[in-house]
């Protein structure tokens, strides 16, 4: 599968999640599955079955690819940039560190970042559903 495939096939899968759960549960949807990738590759690596960890690191760019394709920059401002640089310097970072000896380590630095930016969305997600007023009540 090529870049351009993945990227395309990242960007429509987040539009599906948009369309049927609500945008900030799905903000924390996509956060796991980047961290869940990761983490297989970190296990396919450790077991030197370097195709199948290639494939996991991929997928997790593939999806960081699709939130920073996805950032609306007009409503966003200066948090919408800091969030396509996070998502780039992270997809930089796990293309950089495959195939390293390091790796493992290093994935698990991006993956401790990548599980405060989700924390910080459920955060927001449980902010926001406490000021909802109860179903009924207007």
């Amino acid at each position: 599968m090529t870049q351009n495939s993945m990227a395309y096939r990242a960007a429509q899968a987040y539009r599906g999640v948009a369309v049927t759960v609500p945008p900030l549960r799905a903000m924390v949807m996509l956060y796991n599955g980047a961290i869940m990738f990761l983490q297989k590759s970190i296990e396919a690596q450790e077991a030197r079955r370097f195709e199948e960890a290639h494939g996991h690191m991929m997928r997790a760019t593939a999806i960081l690819r699709g939130l920073s394709h996805n950032l609306d920059f007009a409503r966003g401002g200066a948090v919408a940039d800091r969030l396509y640089d996070t998502y780039n310097a992270l997809i930089l970072a796990c293309l950089r560190s495959f195939g390293r000896r390091d790796v493992s380590e290093n994935y698990r630095r991006i993956i401790a970042s990548l599980t405060e930016l989700r924390e910080a969305w459920e955060f927001v997600a449980r902010t926001k559903d406490a000021a909802k007023p109860p179903v009924g009540q207007p």
